[in-house]
């Protein structure tokens, strides 16, 4: 087939988007399209025979490269490039230009060149602006300060990085450009495959928002809000990723400050409460004790109660001391060798009698030689006791509690394990916190400050070891396991008033309800002394009860117990049909908001403890608590 050479010539003629010319072996052009005319604005006569570097901007000119372009075209064939060009009124044009050699197909030898010219100024000034475009939002992104942005490869390796994610992360950005982001996960959070799953999420619909603990540079944790968005070009190809992170340690921080002002007011009302309580059956025990001068049993449990209560006293204060010192850094120990079984033995001892009354099974389990570590001997001793004292007091009468003392070639691990109440699962992380019991105030089993197991806590990390807490839900019981490494009370002066002179008084019928043990009994007794007909209940389930049988006068009721509170059953009592009994509170609960909870619930009086004798027996002679 053959071809018309005169409408080839036709056809590149009349081509009017494309500059097409030749040049003869020198760059002198030889033809002229109307497409170089419309792009350069030459007619075919101003420029034919001319030379194609006046094309070119000076500088061009100034550096050779028209005729760079032409030798880098003999020597390889062909030869593109874009860049400025000049029309023939002055004015630039950015041009794509394609150069070929034209040579003789029998011998090679070079006839010329082909140069076809295309304006790109329309697509360069629109990928100018994109870029410009760019250039802001990268300068936007990059003043952010507040949130980490950056982007992600569609793998997860880090390929911008502004700011604000160097101030909150700590890496600069060579550093951590080409890195993969699941640097910044805890370890637990990597092992479950988190970092991975989150940008399955995002890539499966679209983006992903979450909140988590992130870790920096120095290894230090901050709490983060992280949204993460998948980015697909216009085939809907993955792209990568865009992540943004926001730093919520200052909300967090506030959280923790809102949390710990709780705690310290339910502390303040727990420690009143708490120094209350023992101070009340000392008190009925001494005046037990003046009227009951001739009765040796009497006087002897009496003795018993006062100091039993006086030492329960002074560990509270002594945790109020060393709480103050944990909080100023000054809670040390002074190590030496220390006998860890020895050390469980006292602690054992300590917590004995109280188990012994709540019929407590302690099972011990610990090596017959001596177990030495580097440490305070006491200290231990108050590690291991808090640790007992918890068991026993959350761990119901009859109940087990297990002391285990193993030696493993790490060092050794003692175990306390109980029967008990149990942890759930939300209070596990916070359980060693200073103030913390886990339950609300007035349904609290047992008493104390809440501080034994902070103050465990530390004295184990004074000795380089640890402790955690392990319980498999509430009512499944608990284990405290403390691990170690292994090394080859002034008695209380009460001032008795001067005894009035009793007023005549009826005999009345009185119920006492206090889940504490000691202040029922002395009560009773000391009701007993001054004439009346007692009962004593130790749970609002027995109180009702008692008073459906015994139909009181009038009723002490203690507001602070385990399951039914001293508020519902006034409230129940108030709902019986045996006629108006006077319901008077005695409680360690003295705030001005318990009393108007207690005349809310039905109470008629409200008595804070330690309650005088004399203001007792006013109380029930006249209905008022003042002598």
């Amino acid at each position: 087939m053959s071809t018309n050479p005169n409408l080839f010539e036709l056809l590149v003629d009349t081509v009017q988007d494309y500059g097409v010319f030749m040049l003869d072996p020198e760059g002198h052009v030889q033809t002229w399209n109307a497409g170089a005319r419309v792009l350069k604005g030459y007619e075919a006569n101003e420029i034919i025979g001319q030379h194609f570097s006046r094309f070119y901007t000076e500088e061009a000119r100034a550096s050779g490269w028209p005729a760079h372009e032409l030798k880098t075209t003999m020597r390889e064939g062909r030869f593109e490039d874009e860049g400025w060009r000049v029309r023939k009124d002055g004015s630039r044009f950015w041009a794509n230009v394609i150069i070929t050699a034209m040579r003789e197909p029998s011998s090679g030898k070079l006839v010329g060149f082909s140069k076809i010219t295309r304006d790109l100024t329309m697509r360069r000034a629109s990928e100018e602006q994109l870029r410009e475009s760019e250039e802001r939002f990268r300068l936007l992104i990059e003043g952010v300060i507040d949130y980490a942005v950056y982007m992600l490869d569609p793998a997860g390796r880090i390929t911008s990085w502004n700011t604000g994610a160097q101030r909150m992360k700590g890496y600069t950005r060579d550093e951590i450009l080409g890195r993969h982001f699941s640097k910044f996960y805890p370890a637990e959070d990597i092992a479950a495959g988190a970092p991975w799953a989150e940008l399955a999420t995002a890539r499966l619909k679209g983006h992903v928002e979450s909140e988590g603990w992130r870790v920096r540079k120095d290894g230090s944790r901050f709490l983060a809000r992280v949204v993460v968005t998948a980015m697909h070009d216009a085939e809907g190809r993955l792209r990568g990723f865009a992540k943004v992170t926001q730093d919520l340690s200052a909300r967090e921080h506030a959280m923790e400050l809102e949390r710990a002002v709780q705690h310290v007011n339910e502390f303040i009302a727990i420690l009143a409460h708490e120094l209350r309580n023992p101070l009340a059956p000392i008190r009925n025990a001494v005046a037990v004790m003046e009227r009951a001068q001739g009765d040796g049993s009497t006087q002897a449990s009496m003795r018993e109660i006062i100091a039993r209560q006086a030492s329960y006293l002074a560990r509270i204060v002594d945790e109020l001391l060393d709480v103050s010192r944990v909080t100023r850094g000054t809670f040390v120990i002074e190590p030496r060798a220390s006998d860890v079984v020895e050390a469980l033995d006292r602690a054992v001892e300590m917590v004995r009698p109280e188990a012994g009354r709540l019929h407590q099974t302690l099972h011990i389990d610990v090596p017959a030689a001596p177990v030495t570590v580097l440490g305070d001997p006491d200290r231990l001793v108050q590690l291991f006791a808090n640790l007992l004292t918890n068991a026993v007091r959350f761990t119901p009468a009859s109940g087990r509690i297990t002391v285990r003392l193993r030696v493993t070639d790490s060092g050794i691990e003692v175990a306390v394990t109980d029967t008990g109440r149990g942890i759930a699962a939300e209070d596990l992380q916070g359980i060693f916190g200073l103030f913390v019991q886990g339950k609300e105030a007035l349904n609290r089993v047992g008493g104390g400050l809440g501080v034994g197991l902070a103050l465990a806590r530390r004295i184990a990390e004074l000795h380089r070891g640890t402790i955690e807490a392990h319980s498999a839900g509430p009512g499944r019981g608990s284990e405290f396991i403390v691990r170690l490494p292994r090394h080859e009370v002034e008695s209380t002066v009460v001032q008795l008033r001067p005894k009035p002179a009793e007023p005549p008084q009826v005999s009345k019928r009185v119920l006492v309800v206090d889940d504490n043990l000691d202040t029922a009994n002395t009560l009773q007794l000391l009701l007993r002394s001054l004439g009346h007909e007692t009962r004593v209940a130790n749970d609002g389930a027995n109180a009702l009860r008692a008073a459906d049988e015994f139909h009181p006068d009038v009723v002490l009721l203690d507001i602070g117990m385990p399951g039914m509170n001293g508020y519902e059953i006034a409230r129940h009592l108030r709902t019986r049909r045996y006629g108006r009994v006077k319901i008077v509170a005695i409680t360690g609960w003295g705030a001005e908001v318990d009393r108007k909870r207690s005349s809310d619930a039905g109470f008629d009086l409200h008595l804070v403890k330690p309650v005088d004798e004399s203001e007792l027996r006013q109380l029930l002679i006249t209905g008022s608590g003042k002598p």
